[in-house]
């Protein structure tokens, strides 16, 4: 029976995972969904600013702080290591749902592209960004960066094993494809308004940071390969960076 509740757990997180992970396109596109980027609770702006910075903040906190290796330690001393992952997901899930849900209005325009060229192409980046996003998941392994491995393997009874480090596709040309993925969806915005404006710079500081501390795991965890990896391939911007002297190893999955 705590097998299959397990399981149980690890879908119903995974399936709160999609919702808000859809309702997000929604979301930053203003199609839809109920409540958007732009069509929201209306308030005055300094409750709006107040509101959605405090909003953006409960998820970035959550979502860098049960990142962390050593809160992982920690946590794992009251939740069953099959089910950390699963919790963090549905953890992360709740904070945007919060968000989509409480998220106020802020309406003044500051661009707003007119020529249809212009609209289409930033359209065309919008998804394209999106899918960056879903196809770096399964560059990885999209089925354990949203705990449905783990508790698949505790279903039959396995130990779990981390997934070695590789480098596939974008992770060829970028370290961190996700995250450049949610960038462009975020940034490819034919009219930006204030409260977008807000969205996406707010979130682009987090990335910036977020991927540092990410890193700073990784090196403790990989040592020189992950090093030699990062010699390499650039953070964010498919740049070629110049050669360098390279570790012996084999790159691995991140």
């Amino acid at each position: 029976m705590k097998r299959y509740l397990t399981l149980g757990y690890g879908a119903a997180s995974y399936m709160l995972f999609l919702v808000a992970f859809l309702y997000a396109i929604g979301f930053v596109g203003n199609f839809v969904v109920p409540r958007s980027v732009d069509h929201a609770i209306s308030a005055s702006t300094g409750q709006a600013v107040v509101v959605n910075a405090l909003l953006l903040g409960v998820f970035a906190v959550q979502h860098s702080v049960m990142a962390r290796r050593g809160f992982k330690r920690w946590w794992t001393r009251f939740v069953p290591p099959p089910i950390e992952r699963s919790t963090y997901v549905l953890l992360a899930s709740a904070a945007l749902l919060l968000l989509y849900w409480q998220w106020r209005t802020m309406p003044a325009v500051v661009w707003d592209v007119r020529q249809p060229a212009g609209r289409t192409a930033l359209w065309a980046l919008f998804w394209l960004g999106w899918a960056i996003v879903f196809a770096s998941t399964f560059m990885i392994s999209h089925f354990d960066l949203f705990g449905l491995r783990q508790v698949y393997l505790a279903w039959r009874g396995k130990s779990y094993t981390e997934i070695a480090f590789q480098t596939r596709l974008l992770y060829r040309l970028v370290r961190h494809p996700l995250m450049l993925g949610f960038l462009i969806a975020f940034w490819a915005a034919p009219t930006m308004t204030s409260g977008h404006l807000l969205f996406s710079a707010a979130t682009t500081g987090y990335i910036l940071i977020a991927v540092q501390l990410e890193e700073h795991d990784l090196v403790a965890a990989l040592g020189d390969q992950y090093r030699d990896y990062r010699s390499g391939v650039s953070m964010l911007m498919p740049l070629r960076l110049p050669p360098r002297r390279r570790t012996a190893g084999t790159a691995g999955q991140h």
